[in-house]
């Protein structure tokens, strides 16, 4: 896996007044419910590393909502590795009620200014807000456009989570309370895209909400008086939660007074869920929509077998072992190997100790080689089926590849990849938004690759053999039918019109720019005006030319 990245990750806690104090809570006090988000975002940790932070309510404060957020790790950000410094920085934040987020960047620099939660304030207690959100508007620039044709308007952040504050806050411009399932439906006509949403407000009002098409995931739960929600279910359940329970697509949760409801915001429509969750992203020991992350991986490596016995390139004897690529592809090898009767071994071990800052300023092979450690008493004049979940870049295989064949001693190294080939960018919220970053589309002319075609993949990785799963084998192993799942990364058809837009608008660029040497320095879109979506965007009337450039980014 070439350190593909995810946008972020979102938690809310809640503790509803009343007499009884949920055992959860430490110390029995409801304003302890901040002391429990660090916690949560740690199990957020694998949707964002940039930056965390959380922003707190509480009523008898003078500063009702307080808004804490930095740049690094959880750990890094609320210094929990110095007590003195995390104990002050909850007391100061001590609320109850409060939400986090967790923060890796699609869009925008990696500063704390951009650091989530962002804070609006206000001297209106109902127009003073914090929100986190999870996800990617496709549509952002056509959104920022149309802010800064507004009269006076200024932003001071190219990205879409600035954007989104200063639409909620248009919907907050009048002078009565609003309704908050009204505010949200409102913007679902505007927003196209991937965005989960936590929102906090100075009167106490919280809402959790997902979006219509259910691009990434969200879960909920209570117990007695403390309500909890979060990107995954892992979160919840090692906090306490019993009854985890999922969003529906186009749902929100809402407290006011007190009060818990579940309310729909959006019209039902087809679901979009992301395949890629189960495969990459999550935590294996998540639930998505009641599918099991580890269960939907372990099939992947069980089709991974039935391939290979089909195909039959591959001797399966006494000298084959099968290695994943830690951590993520170690269930799907796992289950490759009890199918195929061979072992399943730890050949290349990851160093858990070298931190993201430190391997920052080194090339491709020397992170390789701080990263993994491959076995060589385990590797040496073996045939190795490597299994990987899946291909985006191929920058960090390639070194990989080399690594474990010149120190591992291994004798035939066999690629096999628990995913189909990713063809086409994401525009909802995964760091892959360009076409020329891509491997797999320097060797395929069609959707489906031929084995000639995996065969010269191959050799361009310095692999003996690479196989990729076929394209129905996902919807098959995660247990969603393929129309309620977004798979444009593997297919190039988007769930919606501004994603659609935004990808024929990189195979156009990728198309003009003819060779590696012509590429740009920026993500699709990102930097991708209005008028070059050539008029098809909703509030667009332009008919400018297309003027994209494209970076590739690792």
């Amino acid at each position: 896996m070439d350190d593909l990245q995810h946008e972020c990750g979102v938690a809310a806690l809640y503790h509803l007044p009343g007499p009884k104090v949920s055992p959860l809570i430490p110390d029995g006090d409801p304003r302890n419910v901040t002391r429990l988000m660090p916690r949560m975002l740690i199990d957020l940790q694998n949707r964002g590393q940039l930056a965390a932070g959380l922003t707190s309510y509480d009523a008898s404060r003078e500063v009702i909502l307080e808004t804490y957020r930095e740049i690094g790790t959880v750990i890094e950000a609320f210094r929990l590795n110095r007590e003195e410094k995390a104990k002050k920085i909850i007391q100061e934040h001590a609320g109850t009620a409060c939400i986090g987020h967790v923060r890796y960047a699609t869009c925008g620099e990696n500063s704390r200014s951009y650091a989530q939660p962002f804070e609006r304030r206000h001297g209106c207690k109902w127009k003073w807000f914090a929100f986190g959100f999870n996800g990617q508007l496709a549509n952002f620039r056509q959104l920022r456009q149309d802010l800064l044709s507004l009269s006076d308007y200024h932003l001071t952040r190219d990205n879409d989570t600035e954007v989104i504050m200063h639409y909620i806050a248009h919907e907050h411009r009048n002078d009565h309370r609003p309704d908050l399932v009204e505010v949200f439906r409102h913007l679902s006509q505007k927003f196209d895209g991937a965005y989960n949403i936590v929102y906090l407000n100075a009167m106490g009002d919280m809402v959790v909400l997902r979006d219509p098409k259910g691009i990434r995931p969200l879960c909920y739960a209570q117990d007695g008086s403390l309500f909890g929600a979060a990107s995954e279910s892992v979160p919840l359940a090692n906090l306490g939660f019993k009854d985890i329970r999922f969003l529906e697509p186009g749902e929100m949760i809402l407290i006011r007074d007190g009060q818990v409801r579940r309310e729909r915001f959006a019209p039902r429509e087809k679901s979009a869920h992301c395949f890629f969750e189960w495969i990459y992203f999550a935590n294996v020991a998540s639930s998505l929509d009641d599918r099991s992350v580890y269960l939907s991986r372990s099939a992947l490596g069980r089709e991974l077998a039935l391939m290979e016995l089909q195909k039959g390139r591959v001797p399966i004897d006494q000298d084959t072992i099968v290695v994943p690529v830690p951590d993520t592809a170690k269930a799907a090898a796992d289950a490759m190997a009890h199918a195929l009767g061979v072992p399943s071994v730890e050949g290349l071990i990851r160093n858990r100790a070298v931190g993201r800052t430190f391997i920052e300023g080194n090339n491709r092979s020397d992170k390789v080689k701080l990263k993994y450690t491959p076995l060589r008493e385990v590797l040496q004049g073996k045939r190795v089926l490597l299994v990987e979940d899946s291909i985006v870049r191929s920058t960090t295989l390639h070194s990989l590849l080399s690594h474990v064949r010149e120190r591992g001693g291994a004798r035939e190294i066999h690629v096999r990849v628990a995913c189909p080939p990713i063809i086409a960018p994401c525009f909802y919220g995964i760091d892959m938004s360009t076409v020329k970053e891509l491997f797999a589309p320097r060797f395929m002319r069609g959707r489906r690759p031929t084995d000639e075609e995996q065969d010269r993949m191959a050799k361009e990785l310095g692999a003996d053999s690479l196989m990729y799963l076929p394209l129905e084998a996902v919807s098959r192993c995660i247990g969603i039918e393929e129309e309620r799942l977004c798979r444009a990364c593997i297919t190039g058809d988007y769930p919606t019109p501004a994603g659609e837009q935004l990808y024929q608008l990189a195979l156009k660029t990728h198309s003009a720019a003819g060779d590696e040497s012509k590429g740009g320095d920026g993500r699709t879109y990102e930097v991708c005006t209005p008028d070059s979506m050539n008029g098809h965007a909703k509030s667009s009337e332009a008919n400018g030319e297309l003027v994209v450039r494209e970076r590739v980014t690792s």
